[in-house]
């Protein structure tokens, strides 16, 4: 059996589903000598999410008698989350895909997908609820409560509430949901005490949206950036977050009798994963910043290719989109700094198949 990367062919926004799929070729042979191929092929998915980076194997099955084998091709397709912002700081949209160059390690690639659409998302909503949060939860509830005026009434959102310990806010057996008053019971449900358990509830929060239909996933992080209590640290939330597809927007709260707050840990993992991090005067500005962060998110283009360089090597590649537009003036563009490519699993033998009945 062999595996090779191969380019995806014919893809547009009309045939677009979600995320990398498999390309499996089958070659059999019939009773009178004729070689007849049969291609199925999966739809390279397109909406958007930040990065996917990755290839699933399909069990390789017996279709008839005689002489049988399986070659299986694999594409890596990298989708990106990009905003384009003018001089002003203010986001650009009506651009084309030929305004966009994508580098991979400082090597441009070629740009197989593009879309300016806005689709339902995944997102979570985690609230720091240690005890210096106390005296600001109703601005954080109210902000949250924007946040969801503002979306997709198609998007499905969960609550990540961190103290001493990480729990959902929504009931069991309720991974989502798209109603406010859910989501307003979900973020009350916490007394504000207790020490800050950051990472840990990053790392719950970036393994529950796995659990999500939508392909774009986003992570809202109300917080201080301070941790004392978790079992994870940043380097291995940082990890996860650079294999995840998810973008996170941070919003540091701070008390300035609080020694634990943090805001470079807030700016860390937003510019990673191609965010923002705000850092208001008041806790009263969090609303406007969560409508602002929503309109954000509805305004990014997406951008897919596949890497020229192929292996599967565990290797972090640094990802660079510019724009420019004629008449546009200077342009920023604001995506994730790279992603985490997996490792390439063994090749096992046994999966090449060989099944002789001919008499």
């Amino acid at each position: 059996m062999a595996e090779m990367s191969v380019l995806p062919k014919g893809l547009d926004r009309e045939t677009s589903r979600s995320g990398p799929e498999l390309l499996s070729t089958r070659k059999r042979q019939t009773k009178n000598g004729t070689l007849v191929y049969h291609c199925l092929i999966a739809l390279i998915g397109l909406t958007f999410t930040p990065f996917v980076s990755a290839a699933q194997d399909s069990p390789p099955s017996q279709i008839g008698s005689g002489e049988e084998f399986t070659l299986k091709m694999k594409v890596n397709l990298v989708i990106l989350s990009a905003t384009v912002l003018d001089r002003h700081n203010t986001p650009v949209s009506g651009l084309d895909k030929g305004d966009f160059q994508v580098y991979e390690d400082k090597k441009l690639q070629q740009i197989k997908q593009f879309s300016h659409n806005d689709i339902p998302i995944t997102v979570g909503i985690l609230v720091d609820n240690s005890g210096s949060m106390g005296p600001k939860r109703d601005d954080v509830i109210a902000a949250a409560l924007a946040f969801a005026r503002s979306s997709n009434s198609q998007d499905q959102m969960f609550v990540v509430n961190f103290n001493d310990h990480v729990s959902f806010g929504l009931p069991p057996g309720m991974p989502f949901t798209n109603r406010q008053e859910e989501l307003q019971l979900a973020l009350s449900r916490i007394r504000t005490i207790g020490q800050t358990s950051l990472y840990d509830g990053i790392a719950a929060a970036l393994d529950h949206l796995k659990q999500g239909k939508s392909d774009k996933k986003v992570l809202i992080l109300i917080s201080d950036g301070g941790d004392n209590a978790s079992k994870q640290n940043l380097i291995q939330v940082l990890g996860m977050a650079k294999q995840n597809t998810a973008i996170i927007y941070a919003i540091g709260i701070f008390d300035e009798q609080d020694d634990d707050q943090n805001p470079s840990v807030l700016r860390r993992l937003a510019r990673e994963t191609g965010g923002e991090a705000f850092f208001p005067e008041s806790s009263k500005e969090v609303v406007s910043i969560c409508e602002g962060i929503a309109r954000d998110i509805r305004s990014q283009y997406t951008l897919a290719y596949v890497p020229t360089i192929a292996e599967e090597d565990g290797s972090y590649r640094t990802v660079e989109v510019r724009a420019s537009a004629h008449g546009r003036g200077r342009l920023s563009v604001r995506t994730r700094a790279g992603y985490s490519v997996p490792q390439a699993k063994p090749v096992d033998a046994a999966k090449v198949i060989v099944n002789d009945s001919r008499n």
